[in-house]
């Protein structure tokens, strides 16, 4: 298989990877046809991906908005994927210079991506990392240079931790994250569940398979397994919600049931 000239050397090309179906989903170009393969088997398990995919980045682009719009200016996106338009140095740093953004995956080739699309965006970087090694991504020279911990910072964990199915581990990692922030800081947060929406337990546990099929873990949530992970952090108003629900800039979002296929919410540490 030819290696496209922006893959990074020691990339498995016959593995598909979490990050870059993602990409595929939003319609990037930074995937192979491995991923592809797989997200189109996904797409028939569990129609819409594409539109569920998009309101889980307009909830994202809302809540950086939010956390700006009150003079928080750090944020450490963790499992952050491939940079799209309208990403969150995008925002951030253009409604306020000053702001200081750190992308974190484990995917080489959004790490990779994220470097050649940051080089010349002062206050934004990415390292690779893993939400499962919490400390590595604290101790890491990227967040020591980009990162006041002293000060509020926003935790984004968005559409990830449905691919971290032990709850334990979950509220572990995110305490040692919650602990290491300055009271004040926000933890924006969305995750896949069939609770709201118009898709089905049936087609949940089809898109459970292919990605089983693949070596990747996913599970679905309901509300009150995801409450349990802002241990630490009030949920701002309007609480855990469909991912449309949170803070709708239009009716047009609204319109779309699709865009309530997951629940979404902002805690801030006391």
């Amino acid at each position: 298989m030819e290696r496209p000239t922006w893959a990074p050397q020691g990339i498995d090309l016959s593995v598909p990877s979490v990050s870059r179906m993602y990409d595929y989903y939003l319609g990037g170009s930074h995937n192979f046809e491995v991923d592809r393969v797989t997200a189109r088997k996904a797409l028939e398990a569990f129609p819409g991906l594409p539109k569920i995919m998009q309101a889980n980045r307009a909830f994202m682009r809302r809540a950086v908005r939010y956390a700006v719009n009150r003079g928080i200016t750090q944020f450490l996106d963790i499992g952050s994927g491939i940079p799209t338009f309208g990403n969150v140095h995008e925002l951030a740093i253009g409604a306020n210079p000053a702001a200081r953004v750190l992308y974190v995956d484990n995917d080489p080739v959004a790490v990779a991506h994220s470097r050649a699309v940051l080089r010349d965006v002062p206050g934004a970087g990415s390292v690779a990392g893993d939400f499962h090694e919490p400390e590595a991504i604290l101790g890491s020279p990227e967040a020591k240079e980009l990162l006041d911990l002293t000060q509020p910072v926003v935790l984004m964990l968005v559409a990830l931790l449905h691919f971290v199915p032990d709850d334990q581990e979950v509220r572990q990692r995110l305490a040692t994250l919650r602990d290491a922030l300055a009271p004040g800081s926000l933890l924006v947060l969305s995750h896949a569940s069939v609770q709201h929406g118009p898709v089905t337990v049936e087609q949940g546990e089809r898109l459970i398979d292919v990605y089983q099929a693949v070596g990747t873990e996913l599970v679905m949530r309901q509300e009150t397994q995801v409450a349990g992970f802002f241990d630490g952090f009030e949920l701002v108003d309007p609480g855990l919600v469909p991912i449309g629900h949170w803070r709708p800039e239009d009716s047009a979002e609204d319109e779309d049931p699709l865009a309530f296929s997951g629940i979404a919410g902002v805690g801030r540490k006391a």
